[in-house]
């Protein structure tokens, strides 16, 4: 996979497919919330998320990507909706810093439109 398609992949929550290419030393820092370091803590949040996704549609209206040589940034926004037909709308902006095709960092804002 491309830089690109990592980051691609990885914005729109297909967090699995993009495990291979997380540096083992990989930093998640949530701009305002937690700072995740190391591999396996990466995946556990990933995971987590990953299941509570499976029970929300996400709507993209926004998914556009800026990419650089060893970084890639991708803006969107998104329709969260739940089992309770409940639909919330979150902005985000990732940054994703490569080294030799895998993600050392991800500096990930957030936030909740609605």
């Amino acid at each position: 996979m491309t830089n690109e398609q990592i980051a691609e992949a990885f914005s729109r929550h297909a967090f699995a497919t993009t495990y291979p290419h997380l540096a083992e030393d990989i930093v998640w820092d949530n701009v305002g919330g937690p700072q995740l370091s190391g591999r396996a803590d990466v995946m556990e949040a990933c995971d987590q998320s990953a299941t509570y996704m499976a029970n929300v549609t996400t709507r993209f209206t926004r998914f556009r990507m800026v990419v650089g040589t060893d970084s890639v940034v991708v803006d969107s926004v998104a329709d969260y909706t739940d089992a309770e037909d409940e639909t919330t709308t979150v902005a985000s902006c990732d940054i994703y810093d490569f080294l030799d095709g895998r993600i050392t960092r991800i500096t990930s804002y957030t936030m909740e439109l609605n």
